[in-house]
């Protein structure tokens, strides 16, 4: 990573690609900052706003898994400006609504563009080997997650200045709208720039994209049992829309039906991806195969880590303004340094693991630091003193983010020609667990009794989490070691596990 500045080979792939992301997560946020502008401006009621910041992770969770699919189907290059490109639509569509209903379908069609993240990972992955994956990942997730608080600075600007070009409100509008555009115009310039792979190596596809390929007929069934979870999430956004009025008990059932019928759809693509297995007319050799645990592990890991950060970034700003009543302005400053931590924790948790010698305990102490972290803030009151609330919540903070990149610093390394798909699948855990915690928060008492509730729940989240890693999650053989000579382009370096690591 020497020549991480110098804009050229590899490392220009790197910084273009970390500015996608970073562009897609300003559009995704774009809406919490203007938050008050569009609830005075249409009326909204405190349920209906969090209605909506419920809706803007909704459909990430799927989303995350078609575009696994299509990433590793037709490439980086092509599936993350298409994704850019499609921003303007419903950014447009938001800042063209009238009412309650257009706002929830359009923030529901602006929740994909969440699924941007994974799209890099693969790109990454492409470029770098895997001694310094943790930190190039690391580089990519960190900077790019940084949009949010992007977001939280650029957007209410381009709001204000547009006040001289529209009277009251409206400049909300434009400012949603001008996310949009940017990004769609960076669709065009980052197809234009960048390639799949360096030159001479191949990109890896898998046999089949209709389902994520497994290499144990055991790995099968787990790949089944892990997917409810995505789609049953889904059936609880459906229920809180029933508690705002925008879907009735009825279209509730039938909401439930239609999500039955998705995992039945899944399943039945899962199945035609790996029947040859299934039916005993395929077996993978040694170096082929992959446990489907250990992205299971990693899949809960980033429920308890990003799923938090997202659950966080939306209640922090009030945590901070009732306990020690502070003004709206300055707690949204301080809540906002959060995300400021993404700049440097993640990074640093790709680097740690990289260079301490152990991914597996990595993330196992960054995770566990994390839940501690979140137990510590759980005991927060107005006793404290500003300074060191601050700190402690800073400190969480800084491991929330070293664990995710602790996470992707292995994800690459399951299996190359599928890293598309697991990293959509334990990406889509992420929002999984947003949608899951910020659930439980609307649920739980306001106040300072809540709060404490819901920081214990996501302390021992993290700490279950982190058990599993320390039990369950094995070391990737070779993860420190450039990939050798003859195999840098068929990506089996990156897929071969220690002893006791592959599929009987």
């Amino acid at each position: 990573m020497a020549g991480l500045w110098s804009f050229s080979g590899r490392h220009r792939i790197l910084h273009l690609t970390w500015f996608a992301f970073f562009l897609t997560f300003v559009v995704w946020f774009n809406f919490a900052p203007l938050a008050t502008a569009v609830q005075a401006d249409l009326g909204l009621t405190e349920a209906q706003l969090r209605t909506l910041a419920i809706c803007n992770v909704a459909l990430t969770v799927p989303a995350r898994i078609i575009i696994g699919m299509l990433l590793d189907r037709y490439g980086p290059r092509l599936t993350y400006s298409c994704l850019l490109i499609y921003t303007a639509i419903p950014c447009f569509a938001f800042a063209l609504a009238q009412d309650f209903g257009q706002l929830v379908i359009s923030r529901l069609a602006l929740s994909i563009v969440g699924c941007g993240f994974v799209i890099g990972i693969r790109m990454v992955a492409e470029w770098f080997s895997a001694k310094e994956i943790g930190l190039a990942e690391g580089i990519y997730g960190g900077w790019g997650n940084f949009g949010s608080a992007g977001a939280a600075f650029t957007v209410p600007t381009i709001a204000m200045a547009g006040s001289f070009l529209a009277a009251g409100q409206a400049n909300w509008r434009l400012a949603i709208a001008l996310t949009g555009i940017v990004s769609a115009i960076y669709g065009v310039i980052y197809y234009l720039n960048v390639s799949d792979t360096p030159p001479g190596k191949v990109y890896e596809r898998p046999a089949s994209s209709a389902g994520m390929e497994v290499t144990s007929q055991k790995s099968f069934w787990a790949l089944l049992a892990m997917n409810i979870p995505l789609v049953g999430i889904l059936g609880v956004i459906a229920w809180r829309l029933t508690k705002v009025g925008f879907l009735s008990q009825t279209g509730l059932y039938v909401t439930w039906l239609l999500l039955m019928a998705l995992y039945l759809f899944q399943a039945y693509n899962i199945w035609r991806a790996n029947k040859p297995l299934m039916t005993g007319q395929k077996r993978y050799p040694a170096e082929e195969r992959y446990k489907f645990s250990q992205v299971s592990v990693l899949e809960i890991g980033y429920l308890a880590c990003f799923g938090s950060e997202l659950a966080i970034v939306s209640m922090l700003p009030a945590f901070f303004e009732r306990t020690f009543s502070l003004s709206a302005a300055l707690a949204g400053g301080i809540a906002a340094s959060y995300s400021f931590m993404n700049l440097i924790a993640r990074p640093g948790g790709g680097l740690i693991s990289d260079k301490i010698g152990s991914r597996k305990w990595t993330m196992t102490v960054v995770t566990a630091l994390m839940g501690l972290g979140y137990l510590l803030m759980s005991g927060a009151n107005g006793d404290w003193s500003l300074m060191f609330a601050i700190g402690v919540a800073m400190a969480a903070g800084f491991f929330v983010m070293a664990s995710e990149g602790a996470t992707f610093a292995i994800v690459p390394l399951i299996k190359r020609r599928v890293t598309g798909q697991v990293a959509g699948n334990v990406g889509a855990y992420g929002n999984v667990g947003a949608v899951a915690f910020l659930t439980v928060y609307s649920l739980l008492p306001a106040g300072e009794v809540g709060d404490r509730i819901f920081f214990q729940m996501l302390g021992v989240v993290a700490l279950i989490s982190a058990s599993l890693c320390a039990f369950c999650l094995r070391e990737p053989v070779g993860s420190h070691e450039d990939e050798p000579e003859g195999l840098a382009h068929s990506g089996v370096a990156a897929q071969v596990y220690g002893q006791g690591q592959i599929d009987p």
